[in-house]
């Protein structure tokens, strides 16, 4: 029997949306503050992904300036019809909920159609020539009982004309009584009926799966009397997988049902991963879904969907950045400003402008980002640097959020050239190691066993120095650092709220992931 492994997508991609096209899947991801927005993937087989592209590529589709960590680009959904691709979203910190289209699933996608609806987790549903909202919205205060009392609403929306049009209809409250948060709505038409797929409980290990029916569009919805269909809140909170819910379904061309959804890994009891995307089988009994029959939870080794399973690609774990852009799994906190980067000022180099703007503001400072994919890991870089006062400090970042985040970087400390690791926890900095340096080229490298941090540096790429170790890296993960976002890494350079000229240059950037 062949077996695939989960996550199917590892580290920092919440909230999977999912729609196929002919023998074609594509698959998309909350984002938050990060740029540029939404990832889109393909695959052939449900279980390997290659990223094509972005959905939102440009300022004029998603403002981020000002928003913190956890705002910005909340729980797209991606639909498909009538040889047009459909991404509907949330931006919190700005316009609300608004959709975009493309022709081709990886662009160029549309300028944003703005809708007037409230609350977010919005979703299309197409059936005949109509098409319908969906999304979620707090009750109004005179019936609201507490913060989290949503409802799942509905609304014809007029592509045309980019309008929502006609009667707004209540769907449903969720499943269970006083639950918080019934959001993240997708709608489904299998046979006789409507399937409302909701998720309830929260992001955290109360996070789960509902489901409701009807034979109308407009309700009444009846519950699953078997609600929720998938959760391991029961499970504890230190089981290997936890936090599951978000899900949308998926039919294969060879009849299959499966879901993509969100769930957590933690590592000696925290995750610092954030949520990653799984995927699980699902069957229909009595016309209800029923997620990985006989076991009912998100298993690490499952047996592959009935599809063409072909050799796994490798990914490349050292960028040499030689190309004219900068590859697909490079992200910027918010939108870049142009001079925050060049690959052209010295080939074969990313030149990190060093500009006023840090990681503690709600700025776009100059830090490019990649996801941390694995609980063990080994970052490393080239980098060429050498500050002129002490405001000015260039090197690698790890980052839960504002507030929580490490800093391996060099500066001027006293008059003296100086390595530091700088740790950030509720804001308040501590430096935890620090030593002189000489040569203007520095190799540094961060590796991560479980929750313990080392740092190592040198003359040369062997890094046989060691700066400091058994580094606790536990306040990156959500459960302290809070948010809605995992632990990204990457290159970052500033001069710390004061004008400068000055470039760090990174030769490369290497990383390595063990589990």
């Amino acid at each position: 029997m062949r077996t695939y492994k989960n996550p199917i997508l590892a580290g920092f991609y919440p909230d999977p949306s999912i729609c196929r096209v002919g023998e074609d899947y594509y698959l998309v991801n909350s984002t938050f503050a990060y740029f540029p927005g939404v990832p889109i993937f393909h695959s052939k087989n449900l279980v390997d992904w290659e990223q094509i592209g972005h959905v939102l590529t440009r300022r004029s589709q998603v403002e981020l300036e000002g928003c913190t960590m956890s705002g910005g680009i909340y729980a797209p959904t991606l639909r498909y019809h009538k040889g047009k691709f459909y991404m509907i979203t949330t931006n919190v910190r700005q316009c609300g909920n608004f959709y975009v289209t493309a022709e081709r699933p990886e662009g160029p996608w549309s300028e944003p159609i703005i809708l007037p609806a409230e609350g977010i987790d919005p979703t299309i549903f197409f059936e005949g020539e109509k098409a319908y909202y969906l999304g979620t919205r707090e009750k109004t205060p005179d019936i609201s009982q507490y913060y989290g009392d949503n409802e799942i609403w509905l609304q014809e929306l007029d592509l045309d004309k980019g309008e929502l049009i006609g009667e707004k209809h209540v769907l449903w409250e969720g499943a269970m009584r006083g639950v918080e948060w019934p959001e993240g709505p997708h709608l489904y038409k299998i046979g006789d009926y409507y399937y409302l797929m909701i998720a309830e409980g929260g992001t955290g290990l109360n996070h789960s799966i509902t489901v409701a029916r009807s034979k109308n569009l407009f309700g009444p919805y009846e519950g699953n009397p078997r609600n929720p269909i998938i959760t391991h809140r029961h499970l504890g909170k230190y089981y290997p997988i936890i936090n599951v819910g978000h899900g949308d379904l998926v039919n294969t061309q060879n009849g299959e049902w499966w879901m993509v959804l969100l769930a957590s890994r933690p590592y000696e009891g925290y995750c610092n991963l954030g949520r990653e995307t799984f995927l699980v089988p699902v069957t229909w009994e009595d016309e209800w879904p029923v997620v990985n029959i006989g076991r009912g939870i998100i298993e690490e080794e499952m047996k592959v969907p009935d599809l063409p399973m072909g050799e796994r690609k490798l990914e490349s774990t050292c960028d040499h950045f030689t190309g004219k852009i900068l590859g697909k799994q490079w992200m910027f906190l918010r939108n870049p400003s142009e001079e925050t980067y060049s690959l052209e000022r010295k080939k074969g180099y990313l030149s990190l402008k060093l500009r006023p703007e840090t990681i503690f503001g709600t700025e776009s400072p100059s830090f490019i980002a990649r996801r941390q994919q694995h609980i063990t890991f080994r970052m490393s870089t080239s980098l060429i640097f050498t500050p002129e006062n002490e405001f000015e400090e260039a090197g690698i970042v790890l980052i839960q959020n504002e507030k929580f985040n490490l800093r391996y970087v060099r500066c001027l400390k006293e008059g003296k050239q100086t390595l530091c690791v700088i740790q950030c926890v509720r804001g308040k900095e501590s430096i935890l190691a620090s030593c002189e340096v000489e040569t203007d080229q520095i190799y540094l490298t961060v590796i991560e066993h479980g929750q313990k941090l080392e740092f190592l540096y040198g003359k040369d790429e062997n890094c046989t120095d060691r700066l400091i170790n058994q580094v606790d890296a536990s306040f990156l993960s959500t459960e302290k650092a809070g948010g809605f976002v995992g632990t990204c890494i990457g290159m970052y350079a500033s001069s710390n709220g004061k004008y400068s000229t000055q470039y760090a240059e990174f030769e490369w950037f290497e990383y390595l992931g063990q589990s």
